[in-house]
């Protein structure tokens, strides 16, 4: 591994099987995650994004071991993630956490902000006592909390603060390394534009890491690094962010960015329709994965796997028509 990346995934999968008749026989596999790599620096945002299904989410929290991957590895601060024992990897998530998608149903209702924020703490044995309250409320603060807050429930508050509080739960172990899943999808507009911003300042202050997971581009646009592009479990295109969106390669990627409209409906923007559905991770096709949609498909498209190349400095792709 290289000693300047913070996390380095190589060749993951994570497949579900499928049971099937009177004997539950297994008779497939959904492809979750199919052969995936991809690498994060200290301090960097890599955004992922996707067509929803596309097993985003699935990676995340096969990364953090939250649901058990099929094989590749995950090697963070050069040490395998999936080799661990329970203790190993009860000491290593004191460097990798999540903030989860809906800040309804991620937060205990029957805990008070003080103690869903403390537990981490608690469970970890890193502080106690009176230091503990200081601890939380130094937390809040730094979410734009008020100490008082701690003494509420997750229901008096709005969605965008419930938000704050998975965030300071996320911070209290001091992480290198952050799994956001789609942390703001589920806000307003103006409220999300505040917890980017403040994912922002976080990262910033702590030079933490994040995984930034998103369908949403204009997100991913304004907080990512580097975007990596996923389409039905694989990895299509990885690269900058000015660069995947000043020069897009993969034709599933100049898709999605032809459906984000415009702020000015007078401008023009080109239009890609795309054929047919999404193929289903259960029976994915033959060859590239995206040749039955492709506009540009040609004669091998659907009979010869591809791989991430090299088509400028940083920028890859997995396309045998743009990136031979």
């Amino acid at each position: 591994m290289n000693n300047n990346l913070l996390l380095e995934v190589n060749s993951l999968k994570t497949w579900f099987p499928i049971y099937s008749g009177v004997f539950s026989r297994r008779t497939g596999d959904v492809k979750a995650v199919d052969d995936v790599s991809l690498t994060i620096a200290p301090g960097e945002t890599l955004g992922l994004v996707g067509e929803s299904g596309c097993g985003k989410t699935t990676l995340g929290r096969s990364i953090l071991r939250l649901i058990e991957p099929t094989g590749g590895s995950v090697k963070f601060e050069n040490r395998n993630v999936l080799a661990m024992n329970r203790s190993e990897l009860r000491a290593i998530r004191r460097k990798m956490q999540v903030i989860f998608q809906d800040p309804y149903a991620s937060l205990n209702p029957r805990m008070t902000v003080g103690r869903i924020v403390a537990e981490p703490l608690v469970i970890h044995k890193i502080v106690s006592g009176g230091r503990l309250e200081e601890k939380v409320a130094e937390l809040l603060a730094q979410v734009g909390l008020r100490p008082e807050h701690s003494r509420r429930y997750p229901h008096e508050f709005s969605g965008g603060q419930r938000q704050r509080i998975g965030i300071a739960r996320a911070l209290a172990l001091n992480p290198k390394f952050i799994v956001g899943d789609e942390p703001v999808s589920a806000l307003d507009v103006s409220v999300q534009a505040q917890v980017l911003n403040l994912m922002v300042s976080l990262k910033e202050k702590f030079n933490i890491a994040y995984l930034f997971i998103s369908h949403d581009l204009s997100v991913i646009r304004h907080i990512a690094d580097r975007v990596a592009v996923m389409y039905l479990g694989k990895i299509v295109e990885t690269a900058s962010r000015d660069d995947l969106f000043s020069n897009p390669v993969h034709p599933y990627t100049d898709a999605l960015l032809a459906a984000v409209p415009a702020p000015d409906p007078k401008t023009k923007t080109k239009k890609i329709i795309l054929r047919g559905d999404i193929p289903s991770p259960a029976n994915p096709p033959s060859g590239c994965y995206f040749h039955p949609r492709c506009p540009l498909r040609r004669e091998g498209c659907d009979s010869t796997r591809q791989v991430l190349k090299d088509v400028a400095p940083g920028h890859r792709v997995a396309c045998m028509v743009k990136a031979p």
